[in-house]
């Protein structure tokens, strides 16, 4: 059985999705279960929704009709809309697609499953959850953590987007104890910080090791279905305090405390602080070794089907075309719309 990731990896810090899907790529072919072209493969994995990269819909087109036995995979975050508070046209595509053409779905976490199901009736004949995990080269925990007379705190997002948790690290700008606490934030930030130290994107080896310097793990970020940031911190051995909303209260399980209110993330994090070691010892594991597992099983599963017979893979018909026909309209005038809006608020 052979994959295909169907992705535009892109080099260097690109947010937590691109950083993930080279993990597991690497994985898989390690395993020789990789190839290139996604024509050689039994089983195709696609990502969410592919922003500046909606030719991919035509190209599971082609490949559906093309070669009717192959299995595509949907790799499903979301919604969309919940996270961005807008866009919900792009969770209706979403479930479209699903419906049409995909297999199997691979949800991030149970709250990204139990959000899209419930709102947008997302369906598969094949469903899982898997996490996302970390390239345990780069982020792993040491116990050469260097011991200072502050607490480190860090916090990171690749993307400025406000729904991130920007007024929780602007309330700590303010209202945390500088004196007992140190804050670093790294990533794109749509604010100035006055207290916490912030640094830009940098890369994953970088990163490994600048949480490897700190001792708690903070994040804010709504909606927000499986944080790759607070996996990469959890896999780095630190402890986390996380906004009580997504996947985070599943992700960080007893590795970690959860809040509601801003004010109240001060108190969880003089609660782990105090508590570092008991903290550390409940941290939950992400391997990305098992997270590849978990996908190469789970694509195996429909492939040994497919070849007893006991599942027939989604083929293009004249119903599925015209449902595709209508995705693309939807798509269209989506982008037609935002770029519309983009000129406006230019002028």
């Amino acid at each position: 059985m052979k994959v295909h990731i169907l992705f535009n990896f892109r080099e260097g810090p690109w947010g937590g999705g691109n950083q993930f899907l080279k993990a597991l790529r690497g994985q898989l072919q390690k395993r020789g279960r990789y190839v290139e072209n996604p024509e050689d493969a039994d089983v195709v994995i696609f990502n969410s929704y592919p922003f500046r990269a909606e030719r991919f819909f035509l190209e599971l087109y082609r490949l559906k009709r093309q070669f009717p036995e192959k299995v595509i995979v949907y790799r499903l975050d979301g919604p969309i809309s919940l996270i961005r508070g807008k866009d919900r046209v792009l969770d209706k595509v979403i479930a479209l697609f699903a419906k049409v053409f995909v297999d199997g779905v691979v949800y991030q976490s149970d709250w990204s499953r139990e959000q899209n199901k419930t709102l947008f009736r997302v369906s598969a004949p094949h469903e899982v959850t898997v996490y996302n995990a970390p390239d345990g080269v780069l982020f792993y925990p040491t116990d050469d953590r260097p011991v200072g007379e502050k607490v480190r705190l860090i916090a990171t997002s690749w993307s400025a987007n406000p729904r991130k948790g920007f007024d929780v690290y602007r309330y700590l700008d303010e209202h945390l104890d500088f004196d007992q606490f140190d804050m670093t934030f790294v990533g794109n930030s749509p604010i100035e910080f006055k207290n916490i130290t912030s640094l830009k994107p940098v890369s994953s080896q970088e990163l490994g090791a600048l949480l490897r310097e700190h001792d708690i793990f903070i994040t804010a970020s709504k909606t927000d279905p499986c944080s790759n940031s607070l996996i990469e911190a959890l896999a780095s051995g630190l402890p986390a305090v996380v906004l009580n909303d997504g996947g985070h209260p599943e992700l960080v399980a007893h590795g970690g405390e959860v809040f509601d209110l801003p004010h109240e993330a001060i108190e969880k994090v003089e609660l782990v602080a105090k508590k570092l070691d008991h903290y550390r010892a409940q941290l939950p594991e992400y391997s990305i070794e098992k997270a590849a597992d978990a996908y190469a099983e789970f694509a195996q599963e429909i492939v040994d089907r497919l070849r007893d017979r006991a599942y027939v893979p989604k083929r293009v018909t004249l119903w599925s075309t015209v449902r595709f026909a209508q995705l693309l309209c939807t798509v269209f005038f989506w982008k037609v719309e935002n770029k519309i809006l983009q000129f406006f608020k230019r002028r």
